[in-house]
């Protein structure tokens, strides 16, 4: 018998996003830097293993959420099997046994292989994770309000994700010359531990709630294939509103990555700080404000809607970025470089705000699909922007890898396997560079996302409207279209 979607089960489900989040902050945040810094690879080739593990886990995406959508196939059983073998690889991945390889080729490949191992058991349990929610309930704010919770959670999962590793040197002191190189798989075990407790916490608060969808009488799950993975995406590529939702994503994305991988660089180089003390101070500034920023989001969306809110708060945050590259990252008042709490929590509102909205946003388009196909396919349109958000992450790392190659910085040049070499960069061409990494480029980016939202014709009142019809439709009664024509 199905249960209430209670508080507690809410809440429950909620804890769920540290395994995904803290693998998927920790990582974007800092990967780059530690094959740049502590393996030894040059700027580009890392940013490129980076692109080729998540584009690879991006192609795996569509399979993933075409399968789980299939009758017969429970999504929690398959988040379940993916926890351990992701925090396994993830420690494993943040190892420093690459260090010393002398060619270069061989650390390339070895970090590409295991990186592309976390992304494909990430995908299994996130593409299920977020599409859970739209079998739990068709209600367009208790959506919100369940991914609003989510993503309050996210704001701490951020911190601790960002937090943690900011400790690699104080752990590599603690652990003596000879396994200091390994102070980041040491946080990364830690990470893994929540992870897996909390992923399992969060499966076991679906227990009677969540109801696999059933296999008729004679029916046998359908095995998956390349043609009715893509017939599927074809079906909901179709629908008005997919495209412009996709390129707000992809975008925001390349935006946000762009930044936090950059996060190291713009504290010692541009903002000028000691790495101890300035991550500190960003990350706690990034927190509060992604934490302060969720609820007022959730307001405004369900006083408005979900496209208004995204474009208001965006909005605010272009503005902002534009102002922080005029007036510098190196400001300050008194003695107090105050970018190191302004810029991070600028971005904050930007997480919050997406975090927030993002996946609600693309639930909307479950119950369109169903109008127009007859089909639900919940992790298939889960797994259509997540395809998406990885590229648009995996472009933004790329492009702050080649950038600072451009801007003419080269960690090549350091000691691999030392964790002490966050020196501050003297040259003022390549200060200059990584302030626009952290800045103006980002800016310009979040502005391409920000009109996409604009065109995407998806609002509170064409939800209804659809809701009503399509409420007719699966009685067999007689419908319209009326109040939702702009989106078909």
């Amino acid at each position: 018998m199905q249960q209430t979607l209670t508080e507690k089960k809410k809440f429950g489900y909620a804890f769920g996003i540290f395994t995904e989040s803290l693998v998927y902050n920790m990582f974007y945040t800092y990967y780059l830097t530690f094959l740049n810094e502590i393996v030894g690879i040059q700027p580009k080739y890392s940013s490129i293993i980076i692109f080729i593990s998540i584009a690879w886990d991006a192609i795996t995406d569509p399979l993933i959420g075409n399968y789980t959508d299939r009758p017969g196939v429970d999504k929690r059983k398959f988040m379940r099997v993916s926890i351990l073998p992701l925090a396994v690889i993830f420690v494993v991945a943040w190892t420093s046994i690459g260090a010393g390889f002398s060619a270069e080729i061989a650390k390339i490949l070895l970090y590409t292989l295991l990186s592309m191992c976390i992304w494909i058991f990430y995908t299994m349990y996130s593409i299920p994770y977020y599409a859970i929610v739209a079998e739990l309930t068709e209600d367009y704010d208790e959506r919100t309000d369940i991914r609003s919770l989510s993503s309050l959670l996210n704001a701490f999962c951020v911190g601790i994700a960002n937090i943690l590793p900011a400790l690699v040197p104080t752990v590599a002191t603690l652990l003596g010359k000879k396994y200091q190189s390994n102070s980041y798989a040491v946080i990364a075990a830690i990470i893994s531990i929540m992870a897996v407790v909390l992923g399992f916490v969060c499966c076991k608060s679906l227990e009677g709630v969540y109801t696999p969808k059933q296999l008729k009488d004679g029916e046998v799950t359908e095995k998956v294939t390349l043609k009715s993975t893509f017939g599927a995406f074809a079906d909901i590529l179709k629908l008005k509103p997919t495209k412009w939702f996709l390129m707000f994503v992809f975008f925001f994305l390349a935006m946000s990555s762009m930044i936090q991988s950059n996060l190291t660089y713009m504290v010692i180089d541009c903002i000028g700080m000691k790495y101890d003390t300035g991550i500190v101070f960003v990350i706690l500034s990034l927190v509060i404000s992604m934490a302060a920023t969720v609820p007022i989001v959730e307001k405004v969306a369900n006083k408005k809607d979900r496209r208004f809110a995204t474009i208001y708060f965006l909005t605010i945050v272009f503005v902002l970025e534009v102002l922080i590259k005029i007036v510098g990252l190196d400001a300050k008042i008194g003695n107090f470089k105050i970018m190191c709490v302004v810029s991070p929590a600028v971005l904050g509102v930007a997480l919050g705000t997406f975090w927030t909205l993002f996946y609600s946003m693309g639930y909307d388009l479950v119950e369109l699909n169903e109008f127009k196909t007859g089909e639900r396919r919940e992790s298939t349109i889960t797994a259509l922007p997540q395809f998406v958000q990885k590229f648009g992450a995996a472009f933004g790392i790329l492009m702050a890898g080649f950038l600072l190659s451009a801007y003419g910085y080269d960690s090549s040049k350091d000691v691999a396997g030392n964790e002490s070499l966050f020196t501050k960069v003297t040259d003022p061409e390549v200060i200059e560079g990584m302030e626009n990494i952290s800045t103006i480029i980002p800016a310009a980016i979040l502005a391409v996302s920000i009109v996409c939202v604009i065109i995407y014709p998806m609002t509170r009142t064409r939800f209804n409207a659809l809701m009503k019809q399509l409420e007719k439709k699966r009685k067999g009664e007689e419908y319209t279209t009326e109040g939702f024509e702009k989106l078909l």
